[in-house]
């Protein structure tokens, strides 16, 4: 077996005298969804900005895809996709908008980014609603947006932070089975917190 994707030995986070996160371990295999677990407030979101290279750690060590997050964060992102709580989504464009964006970022080209995007079409089962500007998008069509958004360029670590927070139960279940595929279809490495026991059981 190689090595994990996700490795956290011992992770600090902290602000001032706020103990965010303070001693996490935990190993990812390749392929694996991970439920982390937690209320709110009990430092899930900061572990996955410290994971994310968003933050960099207090103390500890952690790589993701084989690389340290704090040493080396520019090769951790090339390899990850992230969708937090709090991600923007830009009312005024269409989804192609914001995934023909979202590939600029990465650095891929025109052509590839329509290659890309013609693939997740039928990932994310959005349809002819792509086309349409993101303020007519439901709840569940945005998570669903973002996911696509965090897959344009075929990374090999996915983290959702409450990726179904807000939406409703079918949507959910919808989105779930979004990750199942992607997991056993694609390989990817899923990270997910999340507040739901019932979701972190599907891990």
């Amino acid at each position: 077996m190689g090595s994990p994707e996700i490795d956290a030995d011992r992770v600090q986070r902290f602000f001032g005298s706020t103990r965010a996160v303070d001693g996490v371990s935990l190993k990812v295999d390749r392929g694996e969804i991970y439920g982390f677990l937690g209320p709110n407030g009990a430092g899930k979101s900061t572990l996955t900005r410290v994971l994310c290279t968003l933050i960099a750690p207090t103390g500890g060590r952690a790589t993701v895809a084989g690389f340290d997050v704090a040493s080396a964060p520019d090769q951790v992102r090339l390899r990850i996709g992230v969708a937090l709580q709090e991600a923007a989504l830009d009312p005024k464009q269409t989804g192609v908008e914001m995934l023909m964006l979202q590939g600029r970022f990465y650095g891929l080209s025109k052509a590839d980014t329509r290659q890309r995007l013609s693939e997740l079409r039928s990932l994310i089962d959005l349809g002819p609603a792509l086309e349409d500007r993101v303020s007519t998008y439901s709840g569940g069509m945005k998570r669903r947006l973002e996911l696509a958004l965090a897959l344009v360029h075929n990374p090999r670590v996915l983290f959702l932070d409450e990726p179904t927070s807000g939406v409703d139960p079918q949507a959910r279940d919808d989105f779930w089975r979004l990750l199942v595929d992607l997991s056993r279809k694609q390989g990817v490495t899923i990270f997910v917190s999340t507040h739901f026991m019932n979701e972190a059981m599907r891990c």
